[in-house]
């Protein structure tokens, strides 16, 4: 690709070794100030390159001649932060005299503390030992640095971190340049940068229509059976090269990949309560592409950079429902399709029906064993008896009988059948005409975006 920022060799070559073709919009967008010194607010969304568009011109500023730590990159989870780490330390393959460090929780603390005689020029990790080195230990030399990224941001403040990264923040040097990238602005993380930023620049960056997701929105009614029940029930109907299955907290997500590996699927799971050991095996597991079910959380998701998604899963609507565009925005990516599954029952309805009014086209379906079936809309509303075939019944039934003949009774059942089929044939006329009418809004839907 052109070397159209002026790249130092090492950086273009990495560049062309990623097999760039076009710079995505948020690096259009956001490279240039950073070059220039500019405090910047990136809103992106996992998977619009975003990583990138920070690292690659942090490392263009980083002099490598210094012995002092210039950049550093804050994670709300160990997950991320080595996902991070290893973004970075790419690098290395191309010029060895970067010296990129990994301060993360799960690694040892004494030996990063021992490794840490010689700075390293960038430091990517999670915020609380961050902190640790820095503040409590005196080890890590965080008040050299020029540059921070507070990476996820929206996330590091619904984890409980903000603070941690307030303390942190407050020890550093004055003309620190900040740079935050979250997929939302949260209300609650204003304060945080208006005491920060120095007059930030704000920049939202979404895909162009052509590149944006093509992704059917399937619902799949639970009716009396659980979620990990359903989800059993309808995995034999799908054949995924990866499969997303989101639950809302990490026991669920536990119990869930349990039930899957006694079904004899092949799972990798990713939640709180796992050793460091297991996390880096999971990680590793879904950097090599050899997983085809992940079972997680939002939280532990989030970030991870997973392209060649073709299913996801919901069991149930997250607690924020703008969750929901990230969880079906994990599939339809690099201009192939997806599919988004959720399986919902009472407690999802309202929000459904939240979603729906959002713009969301949602169809629902079925799964048996001769394969997958249309079903009612969630919001079907069965048509009452009116008010003519009420009547009509009851004059049947009440009709005066001047004398009774065998098989009057059969004869009368008759005639109130013929009368609830006729009332039966208009209501499938009238749901006839509503489907249509909603698959002719999703078409104009998708020919105009979300």
């Amino acid at each position: 690709m052109e070397n159209i920022y002026n790249w130092k060799p090492e950086i273009q070559q990495l560049v062309d070794e990623k097999g760039f073709r076009e710079y995505t919009p948020i690096q259009k967008k956001t490279i240039p100030l950073i070059l220039k010194g500019r405090d910047v607010i990136g809103i992106s969304a996992t998977g619009t390159g975003k990583s990138h568009a920070f690292i690659l011109p942090l490392l263009q500023k980083v002099d490598t001649s210094l012995n002092s730590i210039q950049v550093i990159i804050t994670a709300p989870t160990r997950e991320l932060a080595r996902q991070l780490y290893n973004q970075v330390s790419e690098i290395n393959e191309f010029d060895p005299d970067y010296r990129i460090k990994l301060i993360s929780s799960g690694l040892d603390k004494q030996r990063m503390m021992d490794s840490l005689n010689t700075q390293p020029h960038i430091v990517v990790g999670t915020v609380g030992r961050l902190k640790d080195l820095f503040v409590d230990e005196a080890v890590l030399r965080l008040d050299k640095a020029k540059t921070i990224v507070i990476d996820e941001a929206d996330m590091t403040l619904e984890m409980g971190f903000i603070e941690e990264v307030d303390q942190l923040c407050g020890r550093l040097a004055d003309d620190l340049q900040m740079l935050v990238f979250s997929a939302t602005i949260p209300a609650q993380l204003q304060p945080f940068l208006r005491k920060y930023m120095m007059n930030p620049i704000i920049v939202e960056a979404t895909e162009s229509h052509s590149n944006e997701p093509h992704i059917e929105h399937v619902l799949i009614n639970c009716r009396h059976l659980s979620y990990a029940e359903k989800l059993l029930r309808i995995l034999p109907g799908i054949q995924p090269y990866v499969c997303m299955i989101f639950a809302r907290t990490k026991q669920e997500v536990k119990e869930v990949a349990d039930l899957l590996k006694d079904n004899g699927y092949p799972v990798t799971e990713i939640h709180g309560d796992l050793s460091s050991r297991e996390r880096k095996q999971a990680l590793k597991t879904i950097s090599n592409d050899d997983a085809t079910y992940i079972v997680c959380s939002d939280i532990m998701a989030r970030g991870l950079d997973i392209p060649s998604v073709s299913h996801v899963i919901s069991l149930g609507l997250p607690s924020s429902l703008d969750y929901y565009t990230h969880r079906s925005g994990r599939t339809g990516r690099a201009g192939r399709s997806g599919v988004s599954y959720v399986l919902y029952n009472e407690n999802d309805i309202q929000g459904l029906k939240v979603l729906k009014n959002q713009g969301f086209a949602f169809v629902s379906k079925d799964y048996r064993r001769t394969g997958w079936i249309n079903a009612k809309p969630f919001d079907f509303k069965p048509v009452r008896q009116s008010q003519e075939t009420s009547e009509a019944i009851q004059k049947v039934l009440h009709k005066p009988v001047k004398r009774v003949k065998p098989g009057y009774k059969k004869k009368r059942q008759q005639e109130i059948d013929s009368i609830r089929r006729r009332e039966r044939r208009l209501m499938i006329k009238q749901s006839i005409k509503q489907r249509q009418k909603e698959r002719a809004k999703a078409a104009q839907r998708e020919k105009g975006g979300y």
